[in-house]
């Protein structure tokens, strides 16, 4: 699963690394949060969690127009993470949809015609997740949980594959700017040898050469999803055990990406070794 990432870059260095054509991330779009988001969203998150908005790229046609009708433009723009099919009758039903699982999401209702007409890249810097300690328990006697930080080895941007929706309020009328609610998932697929040792599932990661392609409203073919859904290359992640503080939305900031002191380990397994630190 994917349910925590770090996402601090600003949308003129978004605009840079995915090579954006328009920034549509200062227009107004409506949230579901209950109290304001914490960063604003745009702003650098090292706690990106379900629900919030954050900055999500997609490329689409001119508005009004079908595709070959008009050039379309890759954009960066806001979307609420969870997301929420057309068909819904609330936005509740974001909360079980942040993730989709690579195996299925062709064969899934709600991510089926997102997958061959709604795809998208979300930005991060990368990702964090929980290793459940095989010798390690906490004061109730259940096994510690250690969160590590995954990235890509190479220090590039991470490029999560994704799916985007729009959903219509029908309590609201015609011309109202906050009938309309535009949410996103993270497909995940199995983890790559090593990173297994954290958790069995991750992010699908594209790399560059796979953006465009993937991005193309105009690409169809199932076919070709299916491939992208299959892609694998271990490999190209690093991951290092970080703070128990970014088990808390509230907590945020560049300190959340900071590596913890190998005596504050206790059973935590290194992913690249299967060595077993802080017995």
């Amino acid at each position: 699963m994917c349910g925590r990432y770090a996402a601090s870059a600003r949308p003129d260095e978004l605009i840079e690394a995915f090579d954006v054509d328009e920034d549509h991330t200062a227009e107004p779009a409506r949230s579901i949060l209950k109290n304001p988001q914490t960063p604003p969203p745009g702003e650098p998150d090292w706690n990106m969690a379900p629900s919030k908005q954050a900055p999500v790229v997609l490329t689409r046609h001119p508005r009004g127009q079908d595709e070959g009708e008009g050039a379309a433009t890759r954009q960066l723009r806001l979307l609420t993470w969870g997301l929420v099919p057309a068909w819904a009758k609330d936005v509740t039903m974001g909360l079980r949809m942040t993730n989709a699982r690579a195996e299925s999401v062709l064969g899934k209702g709600a991510f089926a015609k997102a997958a061959l007409a709604r795809r998208c890249i979300v930005p991060a810097d990368g990702w964090y997740e929980w290793q459940v300690s095989p010798t390690a328990v906490d004061a109730k006697g259940k096994p510690r949980k250690q969160p590590f930080f995954i990235h890509r080895a190479d220090g590039d941007a991470v490029g999560f594959a994704g799916l985007y929706e729009f959903w219509r309020d029908r309590s609201l009328p015609e011309g109202d700017a906050g009938a309309w609610l535009t949410t996103f998932t993270i497909i995940t697929t199995a983890a790559d040898p090593g990173m297994d040792r954290i958790h069995d599932r991750q992010p699908l990661v594209l790399d560059r050469e796979q953006w465009e392609r993937w991005l193309d409203p105009d690409e169809k073919d199932a076919d070709y999803v299916q491939g992208v859904l299959e892609f694998a290359r271990p490999g190209r992640f690093e991951a290092y055990p970080v703070g128990r503080a970014v088990g808390a939305t509230r907590n945020n900031g560049p300190a959340l990406v900071e590596p913890v002191r190998a005596s504050e380990l206790d059973g935590v397994v290194d992913p690249m070794t299967g060595e077993v630190l802080g017995e």
